[in-house]
């Protein structure tokens, strides 16, 4: 998911205001769901970024959509999303508030990804160290990628530890030509 500036202002405006109502779990909660749903619905992504479909029509299936399954702030937050033409980065938006609320809450994101999941130990020792180093909380989320051949590749922020098989091969043969 692209983290665009405009996707991070609105997601911020709308954690600022979920705060100051004091429902900022209950929207974290509604902007998972969406993004959810966008994520799974390429067809509902289609809908929001087509120029060709009327903001009423989008607007009218996202209410169909979330009508009685989101707080009413949220509800008003998309309806100003879609009347102002940004109902196609709605899910940026989405993740972008995650991350936001992630920041909010003192909680780092680290990301490992593997060929076929990791270890406990290995999860508790970058925890551990997320925590000495950052003095953060962590949020780990993890990640099949068969490319990796084996090995493991952490993402903590902008930093990327990359200890995979197809790191290393790469490594070898860039030494050798």
């Amino acid at each position: 998911m692209r983290q665009t500036k405009a996707a991070r202002t609105y997601a911020k405006s709308l954690l600022d205001l979920a705060i100051e109502q004091g429902v900022l779990e209950d929207v974290k909660n509604d902007m998972a769901l969406i993004l959810s749903v966008c994520e799974e619905s390429s067809e509902l992504q289609v809908v929001l970024s087509s120029p060709v479909v009327p903001s009423d029509k989008k607007l009218r299936v996202l209410t169909e959509l979330f009508d009685k399954k989101v707080s009413k702030l949220t509800s008003s937050f998309i309806d100003l999303i879609v009347r102002n033409g940004r109902g196609s980065i709605l899910a940026n938006i989405s993740f972008s508030f995650a991350d936001l609320y992630l920041a909010q809450k003192n909680i780092l994101r680290a990301v490992i990804k593997s060929v076929d999941g990791v270890g406990e130990v290995l999860k508790k020792k970058v925890a551990v160290l997320v925590k000495t180093t950052y003095n953060k909380e962590v949020l780990i989320e993890e990640v099949e990628d068969e490319t990796l051949i084996g090995g493991f590749v952490i993402t903590i922020g902008d930093k990327q530890v990359d200890a995979s098989v197809s790191r290393q091969l790469a490594n070898l043969q860039n030494a050798l030509s």
